[in-house]
């Protein structure tokens, strides 16, 4: 694993109130925008797309709105801010149980497949790590919903990546568990100002060197100055149906954020022209770039499209709004390392008034670990062995960005669709 001390220096948390607001506002509604955004070309290809709509410019839906990864980030931001950083996998299964497990299902049944064979075995009476224990393990679930804990712990990534993996340890293994701490410690690294160099190397300092996610993500980003291109080649796997696999969203999310310079526009319609999982790639550079530029930088007919959630996927979070948890979550931000007393429940255990895989056979004794040293020999073979080409040097001695911008199969299982246009 790559050490902290070798990450380029992040500024510490300390910065005046308003810029570290505007930028977790950034960071939740650049999260939603690029997820309405790419939600349409979910599961497509580049040449799909281009086909269908020539280039993707803005919302091409007369009524965008966030998936799955909107109103799972939304849930688990809820959860931080309950809990802060005395976190727990007990309280993540508590929630998972409260606000969706026991209760009625939307229409799409608790979004995609890693949350469906979650969903599974916490209703047979497993619990956290071995709910996790399912094909979709490896999936970019995590991954999307992991914004709020690089809000929430601006400036400390290493705390970023501890907190999501606490909250992973319900739904996801392996190479899903690295997805989402890459994700948490590159928002909580921009949060407090850093470049977007500092930002990967901020990422791929918590997972470990030799992932199939440090791989695809040194492979994205070394290519990043060609443009969408050459990063969606360096990643996908052609050929391959599933665009779900964490290694290969979370990599494109970051060339993406990459090519664009941390620019927001450049970042989410890169990240959306390249298809594959685009709402979740799109969510993810979105929200890297909304921590790095701030909220302002949204363009303001995107960001007005986006109302409180549906609750398409989680009727528990219809009524919530990504911006009302990004302020619930610099409230309860803290730079202290050290966790903290819980904060009383912010969500209410009944809805809004105004809310309109096969599970192991046997119990396993060892419990999962929240921030792995060694890839997990247990996570699911489910998913292809990845190329082995070698990975490019990538990371920079320098902070300042440094890469141009970029201006520029079908992914799921046909047994069924998930939140939006598919699943995850």
């Amino acid at each position: 694993m790559s050490s902290i001390t070798c990450t380029p220096p992040v500024p510490a948390p300390g910065e005046p109130a308003p810029e570290l607001r505007e930028r977790a506002r950034g960071a939740l509604l650049g999260l939603a925008v690029g997820d309405a955004l790419g939600a349409p070309a979910e599961n497509m290809k580049p040449s799909e797309i281009r086909a269908r709509w020539g280039r993707i410019t803005g919302y091409v839906t007369d009524r965008p709105a966030g998936t799955d990864d909107t109103e799972y980030a939304i849930f688990s931001g809820l959860l931080l801010a309950r809990h802060g950083s005395a976190l727990t996998p007990a309280h993540a299964e508590a929630a998972w149980h409260e606000w969706i497990a026991d209760r009625a299902e939307g229409p799409f049944k608790g979004a995609g497949f890693s949350e469906r064979g979650t969903l599974e075995n916490l209703r047979r009476g497993l619990a956290a790590p071995i709910s996790a224990q399912h094909r979709h393990a490896w999936s970019d679930g995590l991954a999307m919903r992991a914004a709020p804990f690089g809000v929430f712990a601006a400036g400390r990534p290493a705390e970023a990546a501890r907190l999501v993996a606490v909250d992973g340890s319900v739904s996801h293994e392996g190479e899903g568990i690295y997805g989402g701490q890459a994700v948490a410690a590159g928002v909580a690294a921009a949060m407090a100002g850093a470049p977007p160099t500092a930002v990967v190397a901020a990422a791929l300092a918590v997972i470990p060197d030799d992932s199939w996610t440090a791989r695809s993500l040194r492979r994205a980003v070394s290519v990043a100055h060609r443009g969408e291109r050459a990063v969606r080649s360096a990643v996908v796997i052609g050929g391959y149906p599933w665009t779900d696999l964490a290694p290969e969203a979370v990599a494109l999310a970051f060339g993406a954020y990459a090519a664009a310079d941390g620019d927001f526009r450049d970042a989410v319609l890169t990240a959306v022209n390249m298809g594959r999982d685009a709402d979740t790639t799109a969510a993810v550079a979105g929200a890297l770039a909304g921590a790095t530029v701030g909220e302002t930088s949204i363009p303001p007919e995107w960001a007005a499209a986006i109302g409180p959630a549906r609750g398409s996927c989680l009727p528990s979070m219809a009524g919530q709004h990504v911006l009302e948890v990004a302020e619930l979550l610099t409230a309860a931000a803290s730079p202290q390392t050290e966790p903290q007393p819980s904060t009383p429940a912010l969500l209410p255990t009944e809805p809004r008034p105004w809310a309109s895989a096969d599970p192991p056979t046997e119990p396993q004794p060892e419990p999962l670990s929240l921030i792995p040293t060694e890839p997990q020999p247990s996570a699911p073979a489910f998913p292809p062995t990845e190329p082995q080409s070698p990975a490019p040097a990538f990371l920079p001695t320098e902070s300042g960005g440094g890469w141009a911008r970029s201006r520029g199969s079908r992914g799921r299982s046909p047994l069924g669709a998930g939140c939006g246009e598919g699943l995850r």
